[in-house]
């Protein structure tokens, strides 16, 4: 099992994401085909606060789940050896969806994603999102690899 890291940069030239909706800042540990650990600091100056909730901010759970779908995209892209593909990667279901904890302006979420199968383009995952060791939500999602950029 090949270990490695993203940086920000990296992470750029893996997935199209961009502010305001990038929500990943690293990748510290990818295991190809397994597993990878991403890294979210929470800062006070994220857009969606003016709005969620401004006298009180809170991490949409949403915005939780697509932080690790962007994490699990990259574990694909890296694991499949696609870097510079033009390869994308579309969330297609979450199940078992559970919010335990806030998220707060100051956190640092470490972003869990294990694969649970794989078969071609279809990959399910299992996501955790921790602050401090402790779990503050947890799903379970399906990606889907699209390696071929289509016009609409």
């Amino acid at each position: 099992m090949e270990k490695n890291s993203c940086d920000i940069n990296e992470i750029k030239r893996l997935i199209p994401h961009r502010y305001p909706f990038l929500l990943i800042d690293k990748v510290v540990d990818i295991q190809a085909n397994v597993e990878a650990i991403g890294i979210k600091n929470v800062t006070v100056n994220e857009p969606y606060f003016e709005g969620h909730f401004p006298i009180s901010p809170v991490v949409p759970g949403v915005l939780q789940v697509e932080s690790l779908a962007q994490t699990a995209a990259v574990l694909v892209i890296k694991s499949l050896d696609l870097e510079n593909s033009g390869s994308l990667v579309y969330l297609t279901t979450i199940e078992n969806t559970k919010f335990r904890r806030l998220v707060v302006p100051g956190d640092i979420m470490r972003l869990k994603v294990t694969v649970i199968k794989k078969r071609q383009k279809i990959w399910k995952f299992k996501g955790e999102v921790y602050v401090e060791e402790k779990k503050v939500s947890e799903c379970e999602f399906t990606a889907m690899m699209q390696t071929e950029l289509q016009s609409h």
